[in-house]
């Protein structure tokens, strides 16, 4: 029996997203609810948040996390192994390669004009080399939420909702789930406002659902397209980023109309079918 069947035959739909849900949520809610219930003692002993700090790491890879419990459980090991060779998808039309190198820069910089804000983001007084570095660091945050959003949850909706509505409700979730981080001192959502924040996440879900089923379910797409998003070259632009990336994501979802409302041809497997150990 391939891992693929294995997969469908075992209650890994509903049950596996409510469980994926709750253990992304027990641990990210965890852990920053702790630091805004109680600052002072989460701070003496585990040391001040920070975008940097371990606890951090751990709560942004919660979706990761979840998704390794469950596809362990339902694969083993070589189930795990053939979910981690979606990383090795790269193929999809030319444009939305474009999009992703090119077209998420220019939405930045546009959107930080329209504020007369700077094309690129300031560079600090420790110079470029610094920024080159969290810009590798962010690989290690954001990305890997990818192996939970687009790896487990993305496939699992797309069993029985269409792919646009499968890309709304993980916006809606994925926006819920960082709400306690716009609580807590010391990491830039504390800075920002949480509607525009909440639409922006609804938005980019919805807009990198074609990307993903055109890649028949690739997870280094949606990882890049990640990336870009925190990358620390491009300008603060909100709320301008966000209502630009919306009039973007009403044209790719008219021009994908023919499959983004109807079920038939969207990726549902989580783990892929393999054939002597070829995707």
């Amino acid at each position: 029996m391939s891992y693929a069947t294995d997969l469908r035959e075992k209650p890994s739909g509903a049950a596996g997203l409510v469980v994926f849900v709750l253990i992304t949520f027990a641990i990210s809610w965890g852990i920053i609810g702790s630091y805004v219930l109680w600052p002072d003692a989460m701070s003496a002993r585990f040391g001040e948040a920070s975008g940097s700090h371990p606890f951090f790491f751990l709560a942004t890879w919660a979706p990761a996390i979840a998704a390794f419990v469950l596809v362990l459980s339902w694969g083993g090991w070589n189930g795990l192994k053939s979910f981690l060779s979606r990383l090795t998808l790269w193929r999809c039309p030319a444009p939305w390669w474009a999009f992703i190198l090119i077209g998420i820069p220019v939405v930045y910089m546009a959107g930080s004009l329209i504020k007369d804000g700077p094309l690129l983001a300031p560079v600090p007084p420790e110079g470029v080399g610094t920024m080159v570095s969290v810009m590798f660091m962010m690989l290690f945050l954001g990305p890997i939420e990818e192996f939970g959003w687009r790896g487990v949850a993305q496939p699992l909706l797309q069993r029985y909702v269409a792919p646009f509505w499968a890309g709304l409700i993980i916006g809606t979730i994925w926006g819920i789930w960082h709400l306690p981080a716009f609580y807590l001192a010391g990491v830039v959502f504390a800075q920002w406002s949480f509607l525009p924040f909440f639409i922006g996440n609804i938005t980019l879900a919805i807009l990198v659902t074609p990307i993903f089923n055109s890649t028949r379910g690739s997870l280094l797409l949606p990882m890049l397209f990640h990336w870009q998003l925190i990358n620390p070259f491009w300008p603060d632009a909100q709320p301008w980023d966000t209502w630009l990336l919306v009039g973007v994501a009403a044209v790719v979802v008219w021009l994908n109309r023919a499959t983004m409302f109807i079920r038939e041809g969207a990726v549902s497997d989580v783990i892929p079918e393999t054939d002597g150990g070829r995707l």
